[in-house]
């Protein structure tokens, strides 16, 4: 078969639509003029003078009749130029356009035009090969080799267009290297919709509807261009094919833009830049791309960045994240994500947000098998540190932070905010449990505030909840503590040589929950060994179980508090009488973190239903019911902290001497976060080693000030003296 056709000379710009895909009764630009808003009063024929004046400057045509302009038209702005096919422009007037340090002047220049609309005040300058394209008002096209359509353009979208092939499809294949859990792109994407999609394997109904909600969302006709948003500015560029951009879009230096959605507006603009190659994409709104960066089968969540060689492949990265000089493939990684150290390696996993990869962190190397089938499950906060290796498949709770370690074995580790080290020399691994809280509160306290901060989202498409302390990771704890219990009930059988094998799990838990309310020093003196945790021989050792254990339930007693003094805020008219029956209800203990937003497995399971019977029929109504579904979480939440307080309490209704107790602790935990976050801060300024870079304390001052400069610290300090004032006023009105 020939790789090089020859077409008559009349065949540039014509025929753009194939015959047989044409309807009765319509030309080929019928999908052109429905894209567009002009109208046929917009334009007019060129004069016989400005065909005159069009070839005296010398531009060609090989229909004159085919051009079309507006009344606006000056014909000494376009020189030197070849037009093929139906071509609309806009005003062009004699002006210049400016772009930060670039001027250039309106009109059309050294450059081959097939079948586009062109809108007012555009400067297109030395572009080799400008095909099938509508381009907005106030553009700036400066030295491209090529920008074209297809007639079967998608524009990053998995669908499949008339006369077309099922293989042609464009899949993502996320969370596993096998294509076992693929999902369809599309340009409004979620990770609330990948994560459905890719986790519930099992549900025929859901996955056969998902395919086909995704392709009907979609017009399958051929023939659609490719569009340009207004002042939009393009440079100093070599490949631009079947890309829709957004308004305001900023692309510079690129070596190949194929086959994308690009979001791009006013209020959030979109950027890219030198020599980036993308392919088979979705690009969020307010992204940024630049150095060298090359993303393949890839969707871009808003407010997100590829920086210094960074490698997407197979991936679907979230809102407000940022990857640079990392690889990352075959992974789904929730809304913000950090990794932007050299040669961090993330391969087929879900990691579920508000996460951050080290330098050298190799997540999913798969030494410990030949297959490439396995996984990682990470939950939020999952921060692997310096030169940290795990193999696949490994599950970790929430906020856990490992040292830096080669860990040899397989992990599930259900303990959150805890701390893993891999201890080499005694050849056994280390979890110290409710690390976070005990020893880096200033990490954990900022954590909400900085991701809130860092949220430059215009449109919250995919909801997020920040809070560290929330329903999942509460329920996290709820099972930690039970763990610790029977944990700590065989450690002090084991040290008296009772026998374990004739207890029960609930038996050992009061065992162990009566040692843990005891003293700190008895406890110590057993040794405390995790199960379950890692797929080896060797021990697992559970470091200071007493310290965390009763940290956990400082965590549960201070989420509760908390989600109620809001549900009082909200509602002041009621008491503690009216709030107990208000709330009332059994805790929900099963929540699914549906790429970010925190749902009930039961309206995750009633989601799953409605759109495998359909009667959620499409992605809109699926994406309405998340938010529904988010306007109603605070009071969820409130009732799950309800249900938390009173098993603390033991009680399902708490007397007035038992909720003005609680409203206490909750203001020593609230102190306690306030002097922890100061005090795990404060380390980094007695540090002597950070000191010894500086000449003196004077420098040192000046460089990076003091403690009490701190606004965060400053920050937490006035929150604390208004969580006191609320509980004051809490207690007046009870």
């Amino acid at each position: 078969m020939s790789t090089v056709s020859i077409l008559s000379s009349s065949g540039i710009g014509k025929n753009f639509i194939p015959k047989e895909y044409l309807p009765d009764g319509k030309d080929e630009y019928y999908l052109r003029n429905i894209q567009t808003s002009w109208t046929k009063d917009s334009w007019r024929h060129l004069s016989s003078k400005e065909v005159q004046q069009l070839v005296e400057n010398n531009n060609t045509s090989v229909n004159w009749d085919e051009i079309f302009v507006t009344d606006q038209f000056d014909t000494a702005q376009i020189k030197n130029n070849e037009f093929f096919g139906l071509i609309r422009i806009g005003n062009v007037r004699n002006v210049i356009l400016e772009h930060h340090d670039l001027k250039v002047p309106v009109g059309i220049t050294n450059s081959a035009i097939i079948a586009c609309d062109i809108g007012d005040d555009v400067a297109i300058h030395d572009v080799r090969y400008l095909s099938n394209f509508i381009i907005g008002d106030r553009c700036i096209l400066s030295s491209i080799d090529e920008i074209q359509t297809t007639n079967h353009a998608k524009f990053g979208n998995g669908i499949i267009k008339e006369g077309e092939k099922e293989k042609v499809r464009i899949w993502l294949d996320l969370i596993n290297e096998t294509g076992s859990r693929n999902i369809i792109p599309f340009d409004s994407i979620i990770p609330a919709d990948a994560y459905i999609w890719a986790k519930y394997r099992d549900d025929d109904a859901l996955q056969k509807k998902l395919k086909e909600i995704t392709q009907n969302s979609f017009d399958s006709r051929r023939g659609f261009y490719g569009t340009i948003g207004d002042q939009c500015v393009i440079k100093n560029s070599r490949t631009l094919k079947d890309v829709k951009i957004g308004s305001h879009c900023y692309i510079k230096g690129v070596n190949k833009l194929k086959n994308l959605t690009i979001k791009s507006s006013e209020e959030e603009r979109t950027q890219i830049g030198e020599g980036v190659e993308l392919v088979n994409g979705i690009i969020g709104y307010g992204c940024h791309i630049f150095y060298g960066c090359k993303a393949v089968r890839f969707i871009l969540g808003d407010n997100s960045s590829l920086k210094y060689g960074a490698r997407l492949i197979h991936s679907f990265l979230g809102a407000n994240s940022t990857i640079s000089c990392c690889e990352v493939l075959y992974s789904l990684i929730f809304p913000a994500h950090e990794q932007h150290h050299n040669n961090s390696f993330l391969v087929a996993a879900v990691v579920m947000g508000q996460s951050n990869m080290a330098a050298g962190a190799t997540i999913g190397s798969n030494h410990n098998s030949r297959a490439n089938d396995n996984e990682i499950q990470a939950g939020r906060g999952f921060w692997p540190g310096l030169c940290t290796s795990i193999k696949h498949s490994c599950r970790f709770a929430s906020f856990v932070l490992l040292s830096k370690a080669d860990y040899p074995n397989e992990l599930d580790i259900p303990l959150p905010f805890s701390l893993l080290n891999n201890n080499t020399s005694k050849d056994h691994l280390e979890i110290m449990p409710a690390f976070w809280w005990l020893y880096n509160m200033y990490a954990l306290a900022r954590n909400s505030w900085k991701f809130h901060k860092r949220d430059k989202r215009k449109g919250k498409f995919q909801n997020i909840e920040f809070d560290s302390l929330a329903p999942d990771t509460i329920e996290e704890i709820y099972n930690a503590c039970k763990l610790l219990e029977i944990w700590t009930a065989k450690a002090g059988m084991r040290s008296k040589g009772d026998s374990i094998d004739d207890k029960t799990y609930e038996e050992l838990s009061k065992i162990g929950h009566k040692l843990l309310l005891g003293t700190e020093e008895q406890i110590n003196k057993l040794e405390i060994l995790g199960e379950n945790m890692e797929k080896s021989k060797r021990k697992v050792v559970i470091l200071k179980a007493y310290k965390a254990y009763h940290a956990y339930r400082d965590m549960l007693h201070y989420y509760a508090v908390k989600n109620l003094l809001e549900y009082l805020e909200i509602n002041p008219e009621a008491d503690l009488s009216s709030m107990c029956e208000a709330l009332k209800g059994k805790r929900e203990k099963f929540w699914v973190n549906l790429g970010g937003q925190l749902i009930p497995e039961r309206d995750v399971d009633q989601i799953r239903s409605d759109i495998g019977s359909g009667k959620l029929s499409n992605w809109d109504e699926i994406h309405h019911r998340y938010d529904t579904l988010w306007e109603q979480y605070p009071f969820e939440k409130q009732k799950h902290a309800f249900a938390t307080l009173y098993e603390i309490l033991g009680t399902d209704k708490p007397t007035q001497k038992q909720w003005i107790s609680a409203l206490d602790k909750a203001v020593e935990i609230q102190e306690f976060i306030r002097d922890q976050v100061y005090v795990s801060r404060k380390k980094d300024y007695d540090n002597p080693f950070r000191q010894a870079t500086y000449r003196n304390m004077a420098e040192m001052t000046a460089a990076i000030g003091t403690i009490e400069d701190n606004s965060f610290i400053n920050q937490v300090r006035e929150e604390t003296e208004d969580f006191k004032k609320l509980i004051a006023n809490i207690k007046i009105r009870s």
